[in-house]
């Protein structure tokens, strides 16, 4: 009996891997082992990110604006994602060991760097070379998981993967946090730790799947056998001009008027040399001069709808934070944490109180020279010590201390004391509370919802993380902790009904063949999330909530896009999957 995929495809090699047995092999765990690792390397970086990046340069951060750093969180993740789709292709040609080894390789390194980075374009670099390994991996540690899964047991077997995934991310960001309590350079240099480590399971443990059939090919051959699943090369020229110059947007080098208007006239004008194209005869015509081919019409489309997900989901890294951080009153949780003893407050809210002193100092020193800030403004450069103090007891302090010529070291100690009142707990440390519901909860979600159709379930999840920023846009009065956490947990209920389905979805319509090149081309759904996250994420942070103070504009907006993606997968399953289901490009061409 052989394993078939529903395209019809089937594999003799998949039959070795995949029948007979119900289990998993031991490729399936060796992998599930080294995503934990570099899942713990990339959240304990990824899930302080926000904060370290725009955290002043006084305070150990880089001191970019919300909207460099929203050109950062989007282009760099953008590339991560987009070039598995030539890794994923290598994979499957060379073999997934050898592209595990290249990516560890490349990655540790690069955290490294990124702690030494004090400036726009070598913090842009280092990432960089983080995003170039980390595409090495991905496809390949998913096609393991594929290659190791079959039709009984790939529900299970991915949701086995996701919960490996956020055990990763649920100790990354704790270790982070607490590392960056003695510097922000013991964060990166923990992630390249995590990254060595996983030299060892991939070199004495980790074998290429049995499934697995590598062909030796030339570079020219996987390239064509990539756009054999999505477009030709014309199709994806024209989307790169498209992206690079949102991208010039992102990063102040065009406005976001002329870009959308240069994007809107080069699209009209591939439009107009299809039609022209399409009348040509003559032999030999160059690529870039083709007519736009895609290949799967339904695929495309739904990596499209699959990005607007993405979008909404990463404002739980991109902007959550940092509105904790800035806005969020989380006394109520602290009181809660008090009752386990002052070293779990120190834990979550650690507070470097001579920092807080010399900021007392600092602010005395102002006031005597005849210069008052508001105390907005003074709230929020004080944030970055870990305190969220209320504009009412800034103004009570600056009158204390501009009444005070002289500032003793009792008064200071008592001023300080009273400070610690208002710590905040580290933003990184709510945002966990997602990784850990999806720890504890993933694998009983996915066994309930294993003979639920994935679009059922991934609508669901869209609907639900839509209501979680509904709540965060029509809260009225101060935003308090037990708030936040209400919406992380109904992110995390999202993700766990979503994006488990949706790679499972992929891994389904793949033929064994091409299990890590189809993966690949899934990572492109997520690429134009991370792209439009990003810059979604600076411009509504700086515009709507540090501009003009309408905070609940700027997640209504997050709500609206999950609702329309949510609609959009309904009519997507509605209107095209249930009339005809998606065929393997091989079958099929649009």
């Amino acid at each position: 009996m052989s394993i078939s995929s529903p395209s019809g495809h089937s594999s003799a090699g998949a039959q070795t891997v995949n029948t007979q047995k119900a289990g998993f092999s031991r490729a399936f765990y060796v992998a599930n082992l080294m995503e934990i690792f570099e899942r713990l390397a990339w959240y304990g970086f990824f899930a302080v990110s926000s904060v370290y990046m725009t955290t002043p340069s006084a305070q150990g951060g880089v001191g970019f604006t919300d909207l460099e750093r929203g050109a950062v969180q989007g282009i760099i993740p953008f590339f991560l994602y987009l070039l598995p789709v030539l890794t994923g292709a290598l994979g499957d040609q060379l073999g997934y060991r050898k592209m595990f080894l290249l990516s560890f390789a490349i990655m540790a390194p690069g955290y490294y760097l990124l702690g030494q980075a004090q400036s726009f374009w070598p913090f842009f670099a280092a990432l960089s070379l983080v995003a170039l390994g980390a595409a090495c991996f991905k496809p390949v540690v998913v096609g393991t998981i594929s290659h190791s899964t079959n039709d009984s047991n790939r529900g299970l077997g991915f949701g086995i993967f996701y919960t490996m995934v956020n055990i990763g991310g649920f100790l990354g960001p704790l270790l982070a946090g607490a590392l960056r309590a003695i510097s922000w350079d013991a964060v990166f240099m923990m992630s390249a730790c995590w990254i060595l480590i996983n030299f060892i399971p991939v070199l004495w443990f980790y074998r290429d799947p049995p499934s697995l059939k590598r062909e030796k090919a030339p570079l020219g051959n996987v390239l064509k056998e990539a756009q054999s699943v999505l477009g030709n090369g014309r199709f994806a020229l024209t989307l790169l001009v498209a992206v690079v110059l949102l991208m010039c947007s992102g990063v102040e080098v065009l406005s976001y008027g002329q870009a959308f208007t240069l994007i809107g006239v080069w699209l009209v004008a591939n439009l107009i040399w299809d039609r022209i194209a399409n009348k040509v005869t003559w032999a030999n015509i160059p690529w870039w001069a083709q007519p736009m081919r895609i290949s799967n019409v339904r695929f495309a489309l739904y990596l499209a709808i699959i990005a607007g997900f993405w979008t909404v989901y990463n404002q739980l890294f991109y902007t959550l934070p940092l509105f904790i951080r800035d806005y969020v009153d989380t006394r109520d949780l602290l009181n809660f944490i008090a009752f386990f003893g002052e070293d779990a407050v120190a834990f979550f809210a650690y507070v470097d109180s001579s920092q807080l002193q010399s900021a007392i100092q600092a602010l005395h020193a102002q006031l005597h020279e005849g210069t008052q800030p508001t105390a907005e403004a003074l709230r929020l450069q004080w944030v970055h010590l870990k305190v969220n103090v209320p504009v009412a007891e800034l103004n009570a302090l600056m009158a204390q201390l501009s009444a005070s010529v002289m500032l003793s070291s009792a008064q200071l100690q008592h001023l300080t004391n009273e400070l610690l009142i208002y710590r905040q707990i580290n933003p990184e440390y709510l945002i966990n509370l997602d990784f850990a519901a999806i720890v504890l909860l993933q694998i009983l979600v996915s066994y309930l919802c294993q003979r639920i159709k994935p679009f059922y379930v991934l609508t669901a999840g869209l609907v639900v993380m839509c209501g979680a920023f509904g709540l965060m846009a029509t809260e009225l009065t101060a935003t308090g902790g037990a708030l936040i956490a209400t919406v992380i947990l109904l992110i995390a209920l999202g993700e766990m009904l979503t994006s488990p389905k949706s790679q499972e979805y992929v891994a389904s319509i793949a033929p064994p063949s091409q299990a890590a090149l189809y993966m690949g081309y899934y990572f492109v759904s997520m690429a134009l999330g991370f792209l439009f996250a990003g810059f979604l994420s600076g411009w509504s942070y700086a515009t709507l909530v540090q501009q003009q103070n309408r905070p609940d504009l700027m997640w209504a907006l997050f709500g609206a896009l999950a609702l329309v993606t949510a609609i959009a997968l309904f009519l997507f399953n509605r209107y095209l999957i249930q009339k005809s289901a998606l065929q393997a490009p091989t079958e099929q061409t649009a």
